[in-house]
């Protein structure tokens, strides 16, 4: 079966219905990867860019966009490159309410088993424990 890549404009369209055709037009190709008449694939990228569209163009909340995302990486067959740190990042944006890329650096350290960040960001790195913000 031939895979094929997902971009942000198409869970964006879905997700907020904003063009109720264009989004009907995502549902069906949702359907058919649910039912394998395709494979379809995204990543990290795509999450971050669909939370950031979400965020700044749509003010959604962490709260709000958390579950959608959720439902992204729930899709039978939509592959989510790195989805397993996708699912963890997730949990940090919304349980402590920090950007999603800084809760995806976490993630991906407690994959790595690293302790240690040298970066300046007080305000949201050091709302997680399970790192060390360090400055240089």
């Amino acid at each position: 079966m031939n895979k094929c890549f997902v971009d942000t404009n198409l869970f964006i369209r879905y997700l907020t219905n904003d063009d109720p055709l264009l989004a009907d037009k995502v549902e069906k190709l949702l359907d058919e990867a649910s039912s394998g008449v395709v494979a379809l694939v995204t990543t990290e990228l795509v999450i971050a860019e669909i939370i950031w569209v979400l965020e700044s163009s749509y003010s959604l909340t962490h709260v709000q966009i958390a579950p959608l995302i959720r439902g992204i990486l729930a899709t039978s067959g939509l592959e989510t490159i790195n989805g397993e740190i996708v699912g963890r990042a997730l949990v940090l944006y919304e349980l402590k309410n920090i950007d999603f890329v800084d809760s995806y650096i976490v993630a991906l350290m407690e994959k790595q088993g690293i302790k240690d960040i040298y970066s300046y960001d007080r305000k949201h790195l050091s709302r997680v424990t399970s790192i060390n913000r360090k400055e240089p």
